[in-house]
């Protein structure tokens, strides 16, 4: 089912999760197990993020460094499988223009498309340390507009290649919006007009980045209205229990921290407290979004299963 027919037909508020596969070398086992944590929800759609190629060094024994590449996070594409046919929701892999080229994205969504997967959120991606080079006669899409009119074009039938005959897709698209701005939007009313161009471009909802002040989230919706985007807009919940995410939080995401929140976290002795605080702002920022007509709710689990379940069970939304 299409998570545009999801949010149109629901008539009740409903939580949604993002996920990241585990590591190289680990086992499905960890993402099913956080799913079982959260599945009592009834979630329509789960989210997977994916993950491009990148550089990291390693240190040898006389001192000097060598470079290597590889996925850290691969299989986005076999764990949604896994997700929707093992727990009977919409998975949503993630697309990523950074590290792909549009023949490998191609390949992914005809992949997708013979699973029955029929929804696929178009992010640019972070900037990788590592730029993979491409093969003489293959380009990437540059942009998360491109990736949107990739797969729109798809979704007519249109291929990068002429295709006499060539079957429609017929996936849903979503794209990420930025309440505070995208960290390489020139001003916020840029980031908006480009917004809308994706949504011009074909896609049909829009989920958020996480955000600690719900009133970041009002004004961005209000922008968009105000620029002509219809579409839904999700709202993106991420739980800030730790004193290393006041600063790694902004780092990777360019996302304020409110100062209130900021001081309890430094005050806080024990971890216990910071996750009993990190909770309690969760949960305020959850029921006031739903006293002003949210409907969905989009939980960034990351390892907090056990945390977000806490959150939601608060909320009352089974």
């Amino acid at each position: 089912m299409k998570i545009s027919d999801i949010l149109h037909e629901r008539k009740d508020p409903f939580v949604s999760f993002e996920i990241i596969p585990p590591a190289r070398g680990r086992s499905a086992r960890e993402i099913y197990e956080i799913i079982d944590e959260l599945i009592e929800f009834k979630p329509p759609f789960i989210d997977v993020t994916s993950h491009a190629a990148d550089s990291y060094f390693i240190e040898q024994e006389n001192g000097s460094f060598t470079r290597h590449i590889k996925r850290k996070r691969p299989g986005t594409i076999g764990l949604c499988a896994a997700i929707k046919y093992r727990y009977r929701v919409e998975a949503v892999p993630h697309l990523l223009c950074q590290g792909f080229t549009k023949q490998e994205t191609e390949d992914a969504l005809i992949e997708l498309n013979y699973l029955g997967i029929d929804n696929v959120l178009a992010i640019r991606g972070d900037q990788l340390q590592y730029q993979k080079p491409h093969p003489v006669g293959r380009e990437a899409n540059d942009h998360a507009l491109d990736l949107v009119k990739q797969i729109s074009n798809m979704n007519r039938g249109k291929y990068l290649e002429d295709i006499l005959d060539a079957d429609e897709s017929d996936f849903c698209i979503g794209v990420g919006g930025y309440p505070e701005k995208h960290p390489d939007s020139p001003s916020k009313n840029a980031d908006i007009r480009y917004l809308k161009m994706k949504v011009d471009a074909g896609a049909q909802y829009i989920v958020t980045q996480m955000f600690f002040d719900n009133q970041d989230y009002y004004d961005f919706v209000a922008q968009c209205r105000d620029e002509g985007i219809t579409v839904p807009i999700i709202p993106g919940i991420k739980l800030a229990t730790r004193k290393t995410q006041l600063r790694s939080l902004p780092h990777a995401f360019s996302v304020n921290i409110p100062d209130e929140l900021v001081k309890n976290l430094e005050l806080a002795e024990t971890s216990h407290e910071r996750a009993e605080i990190g909770i309690k702002h969760a949960l305020e920022q959850c029921e006031d979004l739903l006293n002003n007509g949210v409907e969905c709710l989009h939980f960034y689990v990351m390892q907090d299963a056990r945390l977000v379940k806490q959150v939601a069970r608060s909320l009352n939304l089974t």
